[in-house]
């Protein structure tokens, strides 16, 4: 439940000790791990789910994985969408984790070499604005696919 910014210094020399700076390896390996506020959404939303169904699948001869495969997934694809495009978009907007781990600018993400080419660039706005137009494309496709899961 804390921010970033304050185990930044030891997360970094965490990546440091297993010679992961400079790779892409910080940035996509720690999404694959729960955050705090998406473990509490799904908790909060599995909650909400009645025991019944658990009851009467089991009762049908279902196991506990057929419950959860059968049962419980599919009723909570919505809560599992809200956390995919949340956790999508907030790995590609990231311009905050590329600064600290990656040092060669041929490995910087998207969103950061926007952000360079404007510091950088000499009044290019149409540079601009086709690079930040492929920049959402695939955001877009993800929340164009995943939308039909929202109620």
């Amino acid at each position: 439940m804390l921010p970033s910014q304050v185990t930044l210094i030891p997360v970094y020399f965490f990546f440091a000790r297993l010679h992961w700076t400079d790779t892409l390896r910080p940035l996509i390996v720690p999404s694959y791990f729960a955050a705090p506020y998406y473990v509490f959404l799904l908790r909060q939303f599995f909650m909400t789910i009645s025991t019944e169904y658990d009851d009467a699948a089991e009762i049908d001869g279902c196991g506990v994985f057929d419950v959860y495969r059968r049962i419980i997934l599919p009723m909570c694809k919505p809560a599992l969408a809200v956390v995919a495009i949340t956790e999508f978009t907030g790995s590609w907007n990231d311009l905050f984790g590329p600064l600290i781990y990656l040092n060669t600018p041929a490995k910087f993400p998207i969103a950061l070499g926007l952000r360079l080419l404007q510091i950088h660039g000499e009044s290019q706005i149409g540079w601009m604005m086709a690079m930040t137009t492929l920049s959402i494309i695939p955001l877009l496709v993800i929340f164009y696919t995943a939308q039909r899961y929202f109620i």
